[in-house]
């Protein structure tokens, strides 16, 4: 007695299962030039700023989208200006500072709100992340009164206090998502095996935190990478200007020192954005997580 084989599919049939997944994976033309769209939209600034910086001074009224004769000479004149050079090294102090204050600080601040259990816990979590929301400009005058008054206006540390105002809540709040989504069992297990809670925070929690802490951080670092309104209000003098503030200041002495020498400003626009690019571009995926944590789970 025959068997009878199953029959097989055709091949028609085949193409006829396979094309309505093939048309889920073409996209419209309309979504690619939207993509194409925005992505020349946010790029032009950045390329028109470094064109910019490769003109010479006698090319910058030329209507043209490229710099007619490329030149450095922008980037030799910022590094030989002795306020860029000095606005730079300030800021890479205040930003490591801020950034290492805001981390250290809001990881134990992030783990009592993840771990611990006492009433008002999600209103004071909801209070800490309405403090990122306010503007500067509501604490700058009453910090400059102050810091006038104690002598910390034009130093470095006088910056750091007003920025982590600002940076630790927001690590403070991405830092308890991530605290959260480490399971108790592994604390617990250590304590079991004769671990103070310190003992398992330290050992235990911060490392599978790790990618965590290096989202916040690097997000507290752009800040203090960028702020502006603060570094001139505070700030006066070279010794504690970051370069934000070195670059707002610049301004031509051949020109009787009114005239904003363009070409020195867009090069050293250029050189402070390319640190924030790389870092970007290096921690991307971290800077996305570090970003929507929590907004799946609460």
């Amino acid at each position: 007695m025959s068997t009878i084989a199953p029959a097989q599919p055709s091949n028609a049939a085949v193409e006829r299962d396979r094309a309505p997944r093939r048309r889920k994976r073409q996209h419209s033309p309309v979504l690619w030039i939207g993509v194409v769209f925005v992505v020349l939209f946010c790029l032009f600034p950045f390329y028109w700023l470094v064109q910019i910086s490769l003109r010479h001074g006698q090319d910058l009224g030329v209507a043209k989208l490229y710099p007619p004769n490329p030149t450095l000479q922008s980037y030799k004149d910022v590094f030989a200006n002795d306020d860029f050079v000095a606005g730079l090294r300030n800021s890479v102090i205040v930003s490591t500072v801020t950034t290492l204050l805001s981390v250290l600080v809001g990881s134990f601040a992030a783990y009592a709100l993840a771990r611990l259990r006492f009433r008002g816990k999600f209103t004071i979590l909801a209070l800490i992340l309405s403090v990122t929301t306010f503007p500067p400009i509501a604490i700058a005058l009453p910090i400059f009164q102050l810091w006038t008054d104690i002598g910390l206006n034009n130093t470095l540390i006088g910056l750091v206090i007003p920025y982590l105002t600002f940076a630790l809540p927001l690590t403070t709040y991405i830092l308890t998502s991530f605290f959260r989504e480490i399971p108790r069992d592994l604390e617990e297990a250590a304590m079991v095996d004769g671990a103070t809670r310190f003992q398992a925070f330290r050992k235990v929690v911060v490392p599978l935190a790790a990618p965590g802490m290096a989202t916040a951080g690097i997000l507290t670092f752009i800040f203090a990478w960028n702020e502006y309104l603060l570094a001139i209000t505070l700030t006066t003098t070279k010794a504690a200007r970051t370069v934000p503030a070195a670059i707002g200041n610049f301004n031509d002495t051949a020109a009787g020192g009114y005239a904003q020498p363009i070409g020195l400003i867009a090069a050293a626009s250029v050189i402070i954005s390319i640190p924030l690019i790389v870092l970007v571009l290096a921690f991307q995926k971290r800077i996305v997580a570090g970003l929507t944590a929590g907004a799946v789970k609460g």
